[in-house]
């Protein structure tokens, strides 16, 4: 088993264990992600997480800038949630019925989100985002869901497909497994397009059930929407009678108090969340206008169901985080270590050997390693920055910085990451980009 190259890679120990998991665990991991094939060598095995750092099983610290792809926004292991969670637990791990847990996590997060009148908790973002289509073709009577290409709701199989080519085309599975039947009641089409959104609903919009969409897209790269874009789609669904589904699993609770909601100041018909409300732990939820989530069983037609769904313990950690977040004021606090991370990276961007821009919005960021304005769709993402990102990626990890190890997905703050944090992540970029450089060009 050989390191990352260009640098140190995982160590030893990880590597062991890596060699164990393969021998259990399909491509050695749960995720596919977590298997490194993207940056090469092999991936690291952690031990566990302190505030910003992440501990692997060799001893070594990073700067952590993935918090669990999220959800850390007070950081690992914050004591207030690490308390809950053990109490939680020692009066029981599940029950499978009500608890008191869920309720005052439903009123905390319902008032936070003024315009969400009921919600409902699910254990991942997946189950949240394949529950809010099926509500909604329950409620409208319509089988056509819009997705856009480069946006990420889980692996629920109508959600698994990809653009083809022409103006518009009916989904296509984008995985093994997954029927043509399903895929084809998906339309995709690309982000930031004005025109095929509008000549689409011209011909299809009666037949559409809703349009689902991150309104801050990052599984792609950082795709940044523009407002204006935003409103039409709004407008599109409420002229033809679809929903419109925002998923804000990343982006809720994170981007702004009120997630995107707030931020742009549009009002979906049902949002997905989960992440920061699991405080860590699985956790997802759909919710949006009472009328539409009375629906659900036990009071309509639309079944939807999960024995771990609100669970005690995750509703524990998610309660004692949003009470932390509200205390602390800390998406003044993020808006401001947003800015500090801008300042510390701006000279190092300036001078790099390749092109390289910072995308941000609040707590979420991303290098776009290519030329030009930053690309707002997955087709004007350039696909060299896979190329470039490996030794990019290398670099870094020697500098013990641990980013995503892929190009397309972003990196978080946490409320515990300060300017000195930042400094050590410009000194360990410059170093990244020179090794990018040497290996090519953009």
């Amino acid at each position: 088993m050989t390191g990352l190259p260009g640098g140190e890679g995982s160590g030893p120990r990880s590597q062991e264990l890596f060699e164990r998991a393969r021998r259990v665990l399909p491509g050695g991991v749960n995720s596919p992600v977590r298997a490194f094939r993207a940056v090469g060598g092999a991936p690291i095995v952690f031990e566990r997480g302190r505030g910003v750092e992440l501990v692997d099983v060799d001893g070594r610290v990073y700067d952590d800038y993935v918090l669990s792809w999220g959800p850390l926004l007070l950081g690992h292991a914050h004591p207030e949630v690490v308390d809950a969670v053990a109490r939680a637990a020692a009066h029981g791990t599940s029950f499978g019925a009500p608890c008191r847990l869920e309720i005052e996590l439903a009123e905390r997060v319902t008032s936070m989100l003024p315009w969400l009148e009921l919600v409902r908790f699910v254990s991942s973002g997946t189950e949240a985002t394949m529950s809010a289509l099926r509500l909604a073709r329950g409620a409208t009577g319509r089988e056509l869901v819009l997705k856009f290409s480069g946006c990420y709701h889980g692996h629920a199989d109508a959600l698994l497909v990809s653009a083809g080519s022409g103006l518009v085309t009916f989904g296509h599975p984008s995985s093994a497994g997954v029927p043509a039947a399903f895929a084809e009641r998906t339309l995709v089409l690309p982000l930031d397009d004005e025109q095929r959104l509008s000549d689409l609903f011209e011909r299809e919009g009666a037949r559409i059930a809703c349009a689902i969409v991150e309104p801050v897209p990052g599984n792609n790269g950082l795709l940044l929407q523009r407002p204006q874009w935003l409103r039409l789609l709004r407008e599109l669904c409420t002229r033809h009678g679809a929903l419109l589904v925002f998923d804000e699993v990343m982006s809720g609770f994170r981007v702004a108090r009120g997630g995107a909601v707030e931020l742009y100041d549009i009002r979906p018909d049902l949002a997905t969340y989960g992440k920061v409300i699991g405080g860590g732990l699985p956790v997802g939820a759909f919710g949006g206008r009472a009328d539409l989530m009375r629906n659900l069983a036990p009071l309509g037609p639309v079944y939807q169901a999960g024995t771990l769904s609100g669970n005690p313990v995750a509703m524990a950690a998610g309660l004692a985080t949003l009470q932390v977040l509200e205390r602390e004021r800390a998406w003044t606090r993020m808006a401001d270590l947003s800015n500090a991370l801008e300042r510390a990276l701006a000279p190092v961007l300036a001078a790099a050997p390749l092109p390289v821009r910072l995308v941000r919005q609040g707590s979420m960021f991303w290098l776009s390693l290519q030329a030009g304005e930053a690309p707002r769709s997955a087709e004007c993402v350039s696909p060299r920055a896979a190329e470039l990102y490996r030794p990019l990626y290398a670099a870094l990890l020697e500098q013990r910085v641990y980013l995503a190890p892929s190009a397309y997905e972003v990196g978080f703050l946490s409320t515990l990451h300060t300017p000195a944090h930042f400094e050590r992540l410009a000194r360990s970029l410059a170093r990244g980009l020179a090794a990018a450089a040497e290996a090519g060009p953009a």
